[in-house]
């Protein structure tokens, strides 16, 4: 690790922070990355410290063994279903699931899913929220919500027939099934598909191209995405206005201008 790297973690998450990237690994590979309550208050921690962290330009989210994540623990489900009922039991979308994928979704800066292996239900979910995604070869998708006669949570109520349109998306959600890496790509549910062995490779190399970029503008436009995704033409006319003023305002910009004029490439440094 190098002088600017810092690490924390929780047992079931790990939170490392390398040349301005953060890398999020969800780590209980004995559960297929499921998670749990203590999983979750860990990964909103983590997904919370990397938005507020000004040394991170970069998130990768990504799963540690044969999963990315499978989603809610139907384990510990079960058993809080059990003991306390289903209106105990799904105080955890509000407490949990939309905080973590609401953090995910608006931190200002840019975030890619590592797609190690199955995702699953909120698993799915969480990938989509992010702004790329990277997947090995043998993963896939699964929206197992319906499998279970539960709906959809975690976002994907929004993110999914965005990315393939509502029928297909509905279809997706009514009929649960393995997406392999293939038909993912196809879909568009993925931006890349690469063997399982050059996935951290090609991550890490996409990560560091966002981390060495304009981290002000890149938060601007993920804001100006997803205003203009629920707002008129005008109203995304407008805020687009307003974040370039931002985005002009800022030190990375002054100095891509120098730069183009003298026939040189900018060095950016998120600021």
């Amino acid at each position: 690790m190098s002088e600017s790297a810092a690490a924390a973690g929780h047992e079931t998450v790990r939170h490392e922070v390398r040349d301005g990237v953060a890398t999020i690994t969800l780590a209980r590979p004995e559960a297929m990355n499921g998670l749990d309550v203590a999983t979750k208050v860990a990964l909103l921690d983590a997904v919370r410290t990397a938005a507020d962290d000004e040394a991170t330009r970069c998130v990768v989210l990504t799963g540690s063994g044969r999963a990315f994540c499978v989603g809610q623990d139907l384990k510990e489900h079960q058993q809080v279903l059990a003991d306390t009922g289903s209106e105990r039991l799904f105080n955890t979308v509000e407490e949990h699931y939309n905080p973590i994928v609401t953090a995910l979704a608006t931190m200002p800066k840019p975030v890619v899913a590592a797609v190690n292996g199955v995702a699953a239900g909120a698993g799915v979910s969480l990938a989509l929220a992010c702004d790329l995604r990277v997947m090995a070869e043998p993963a896939g998708f699964n929206l197992a919500f319906a499998g279970i006669a539960l709906s959809c949570d975690t976002g994907s109520s929004w993110t999914l027939q965005r990315l393939v349109g509502r029928a297909r998306a509905l279809e997706l959600l009514y009929f649960p099934r393995t997406i392999g890496s293939a038909e993912a790509l196809e879909l568009g549910l993925v931006t890349r598909v690469v063997p399982a062995e050059e996935l951290d490779a090609a991550v890490a190399e996409l990560a560091g191209r966002l981390a060495a970029g304009p981290t002000v503008a890149y938060g601007a436009i993920r804001r100006s995405v997803e205003h203009a995704a629920g707002h008129s033409f005008t109203e995304a006319l407008e805020f687009e206005s307003s974040m370039m003023t931002l985005t002009g305002g800022t030190e990375d910009h002054r100095r891509a201008v120098e730069a183009f004029v003298a026939k040189q490439k900018p060095v950016f440094e998120g600021r």
